[in-house]
C-alpha cells in the first residue's frame, strides 16, 4: 500500500536537496523514512518503499538504503534498494527490492519495447533467408527446427507467429530491474530487463534486451560489456569488453576477453573468447578460446575450434551466400580453414586448409587432413583417440547450468543411433567405393576427398568395432536385471517398448531424436492448436524416452544382423553378439590406451628438464605430468576393460544357463 507524501516529509526532503513536478505525484511506502532519500528530482509518477536498513558493500564498507543524488521519472523503487550516483536519469523503471544502483549514467525506457523478444536473426546467411525471431524461453532444438526446416514453410510460419505473439506479450513502455540486482559504475542501459539477482559492474551500453537472471542462476555482465538487441539466458557471464549484437545466449555459457558476437545463437555452455562469431548457429558446447578464430555462417555443437580456425562463405558475385555444417563433436586444430558450403561428420577433427567443398558426414570419427593443398579423409580414426573419449567424459561435467528451468535437451552420449547410423552407412560406403575403383586402388575418391586404400580398410574395421560395441551395449542393457530361465523369457525382455524409434535419427542441436518422432510433432504444429509450450514439452518428451526410442532402433539393426525377427532368434545368436561385444570393447579400450601412452614417450617430454640430461627430464615430465601407469584416464581405460570383461563373462553364463 501506498500514501501520499505529508507536508513534514516533503520540506524534509526539500530541505536535503530534493525537488520534485508535483510532490503529489510521489506516493511512498506506509513505513517510509524521509531522511534517506537526498539531492534527488522527481518527475512524473514515482512510487517509493521502506529504506530502513544498511547494506554491505565488498570490502566490508557500510552504506544505507535509500536514493541519493538521482533523478527518477515515472519509476517504482521497491523496499531496501539503494540508488547512488545516477548521472543522468533513471526513466520508466520498476526497481525491485534489496537492488542497489551505483555510479551509472541512465537507465531508461523510451518507447513500447519487447526487450529483445521477436527481434530476427540472420543466422547461417547474413543475406537473410534463415531469420529466426529470439525469445526468452528459446531452446536449442526448436531453434534448430526453426533454422534448418525451411522446407516446411506453413510450419515456419505458424512458429514464428506464436513467437511475434510471445513477443507482443512481453510488449511494454516500463522496463523493469529485479529483486537483489546490483548494477554499478554502467553506462547507458535503455530498454533492457533485468531479472533478479543480476550483477552488472562496469557495463559500457546495453540496449534493447532482456537478462534473464535468477536466484538460481544469477547473471554477471563485467567492465566494457555491449550488447543490442539480445536475450541473455540463466548463468551466463560476460566480461572483459565483449561485443553482443542481435545474439540469443543460451544458459551458462561464458564470454569473456574482447570476444565479439554478432547475428548469432548459442545455446547452452558455448564459450567465447578472444576471438569473434558472425551469423552462426552455436549448438550446446560449441568453444573458442584462442585469438584470429573466426566462425562464420556456420552450425556447429559440442566443437572445440582451434587458434586460427577460419572460414569462408563469400561467393564474390552474389554476397556471402554459403554456409557450413560441423556435426556434433567435431574440432579444428590451429589455423585450420574451410571453405564453405561443406559438412564435416559427427566427431571429426579438421587439419589444415581445404578448399574443395567436402562432405564427411556419412563417414564421422575421421580425420580431414590437408596434403600438398589436397583434402584427405582417413574414416573411423577418432574412434580410438583419447581426446575423443576425454571429451565425451568432460561435457556433462562441464555443465554450467544451475536453474532448474532447462532450456536444451542435452544428450551427451558419444554412441548413440545418430552416429551409429552414420558408421552403418559409412561401412556401406567404404564397401562401395571399393567395389567401383578395384580393392587394390591406392587412392579412393570420396566428395571433393581423397582415401587412401590402407585408411578406408581401417576405417571399415573400426566402424565395425564401433557398431558391435553400440549394439552390444544395448543387447546387455536390456537384458540387465530381468528374469531369465527361458529362451521366451529372452525375447519378452527384448521385445521393444513401442514402434518409436525405428529409421533415420536426427541431432537437433544436442537432441538426439528419431527423425519419424520430429516429424509427427511439426505436423501437429502444421494443424494449429499446439503452443510453443507443448512444442517444448513434446521436445522434453522425445527427449525422457530416448532409451526406449534407442532400443527399438537397436533391435532392428539386431534383427538385420542375425538374420531372424526377435521372436526367431536364438540362444546361440544372442551369445555370439555379446562375444563381439565383448571383443569390440576390449580392441576399443586398448587401441585408446595406447595411444593415451604416446603422451607419455619421449617426444612428449621434450622441453622438460631444461639444463639437465634425460634422466633430469624423464624425473622432470614425471613431476609435472606424472607417470603412464598413475594416470588417472589410464587407470579408468583399465578398469573398463577388466570391468566390461567381467559383465560380458556374466551374461554369457546366464545365457549358457538357458541354453
Amino acid at each position: 500500500m501506498y500514501r501520499k507524501l505529508t507536508s513534514a516529509e516533503i520540506a524534509q526532503m526539500e530541505a536535503q536537496g530534493c525537488a520534485a513536478h508535483d510532490w503529489n505525484e510521489v506516493e511512498v511506502a506506509e513505513n517510509f523514512d524521509a531522511r534517506y532519500v537526498r539531492n534527488t528530482n522527481f518527475s512524473g509518477h514515482n512510487r517509493l518503499g521502506v529504506f530502513s536498513r544498511e547494506i554491505e558493500l565488498p570490502g566490508g564498507l557500510m552504506i544505507h538504503s535509500g536514493i541519493y543524488n538521482a533523478t527518477l521519472h515515472n519509476c517504482e523503487v521497491g523496499n531496501e534498494a539503494h540508488l547512488y550516483n545516477i548521472h543522468n536519469y533513471i526513466a520508466n523503471y520498476h526497481i525491485g527490492d534489496n537492488t542497489c544502483i551505483e555510479n551509472v549514467n541512465a537507465i531508461l525506457v523510451d518507447r513500447k519495447s519487447t526487450f529483445g523478444n521477436g527481434v530476427r536473426v540472420p543466422v547461417m546467411n547474413e543475406g537473410g533467408g534463415r531469420e529466426i525471431p529470439i525469445f526468452n524461453e528459446l531452446s536449442a532444438s526448436l531453434a534448430y527446427i526453426l533454422t534448418f526446416y525451411r522446407h516446411r514453410p506453413a510450419m515456419i510460419h505458424e512458429l514464428e507467429r506464436q513467437i511475434d505473439a510471445y513477443a507482443e506479450a512481453q510488449a511494454s513502455d516500463h522496463g523493469y530491474i529485479g529483486n537483489n540486482v546490483r548494477i554499478l559504475n554502467c553506462g547507458s542501459i535503455k530498454n533492457v530487463r533485468v531479472g533478479d539477482y543480476a550483477e552488472l559492474s562496469g557495463v559500457s551500453r546495453l540496449k534493447n534486451g532482456t537478462i534473464n537472471s535468477n536466484e538460481a542462476a544469477p547473471v554477471r555482465l563485467g567492465s566494457g560489456v555491449k550488447c543490442a538487441d539480445f536475450i541473455i539466458s540463466s548463468g551466463v557471464y560476460i566480461g572483459d569488453s565483449t561485443l553482443v549484437d542481435k545474439c540469443f545466449v543460451g544458459q551458462g555459457c561464458i564470454f569473456d576477453k574482447h570476444y565479439s558476437a554478432g547475428e548469432s545463437l548459442f545455446f547452452s555452455n558455448c564459450q567465447g573468447m578472444h576471438g569473434e562469431a558472425c551469423a552462426i548457429f552455436a549448438g550446446p558446447y560449441t568453444v573458442t578460446h584462442h585469438k584470429s578464430t573466426l566462425l562464420i555462417a556456420g552450425m556447429f555443437s559440442f566443437l572445440n575450434a582451434g587458434s586460427g580456425s577460419n572460414q569462408s562463405n563469400h561467393m564474390y558475385k552474389l554476397g556471402p551466400i554459403h554456409q557450413g555444417i560441423a556435426e556434433r563433436g567435431a574440432k579444428t586444430t590451429s589455423d585450420s580453414y574451410l571453405l564453405w558450403p561443406s559438412k564435416i561428420g559427427a566427431f571429426s577433427l579438421v587439419m589444415g586448409r581445404h578448399t574443395h567443398h567436402a562432405d564427411t558426414s556419412e563417414l564421422p570419427f575421421s580425420y580431414l587432413i590437408e596434403n600438398n593443398s589436397e583434402s584427405y579423409l582417413v574414416p573411423g580414426a577418432n574412434l580410438r583417440t583419447v581426446g575423443t573419449i576425454r571429451d565425451a567424459q568432460k561435457w556433462p561435467k562441464r555443465d554450467n547450468r544451475k536453474d532448474p528451468h532447462k532450456l536444451d535437451q542435452i544428450n551427451f552420449n558419444l554412441l548413440s543411433p545418430y552416429t551409429v547410423q552414420k558408421m552403418w552407412r559409412g561401412r556401406e560406403v567404404l564397401n562401395e567405393l571399393q567395389a567401383l575403383s578395384g580393392e587394390n586402388t591406392e587412392v579412393y575418391g570420396y566428395k571433393n576427398c581423397k582415401i587412401r586404400n590402407s585408411s578406408l580398410r581401417h576405417g571399415r574395421e573400426l566402424y565395425t568395432i564401433g557398431i558391435q560395441k553400440f549394439l552390444g551395449n544395448s543387447l546387455i542393457s536390456r537384458l540387465e536385471g530381468k528374469d531369465l530361465r527361458t529362451i521366451d523369457d529372452v525375447r519378452a525382455a527384448l521385445r521393444p517398448d513401442s514402434p518409436a524409434g525405428s529409421g533415420d535419427w536426427v541431432d537437433l542441436a544436442g537432441l538426439i531424436a528419431p527423425r519419424n518422432e520430429v516429424k509427427q510433432l511439426l505436423d501437429d504444429v502444421e494443424k494449429g492448436g499446439i503452443g510453443l509450450d507443448d512444442v517444448q514439452a513434446r521436445l522434453e518428451q522425445i527427449h525422457a524416452n530416448y532409451y526406449s526410442y534407442e532400443w527399438t532402433w537397436a533391435l532392428e539393426k539386431l534383427e538385420q544382423v542375425w538374420g531372424c525377427d526377435v521372436e526367431h532368434v536364438t540362444i546361440e545368436q544372442i551369445r555370439r553378439t555379446v562375444e563381439e561385444w565383448k571383443d569390440a570393447v576390449v580392441k576399443l579400450d586398448k587401441m585408446v590406451y595406447d595411444d593415451a601412452r604416446k603422451e607419455f614417450d619421449l617426444n612428449s617430454q621434450t622441453g622438460f628438464g631444461v639444463d639437465g640430461d634425460r634422466r633430469q627430464a624423464e624425473a622432470d615430465f614425471e613431476e609435472v605430468r606424472g607417470s603412464f601407469e598413475s594416470n588417472s584416464f589410464v587407470k579408468a581405460v583399465l578398469e573398463h576393460i577388466e570391468k566390461k570383461t567381467a559383465l560380458g563373462d556374466s551374461v554369457l553364463e546366464r545365457l549358457k544357463v538357458i541354453g
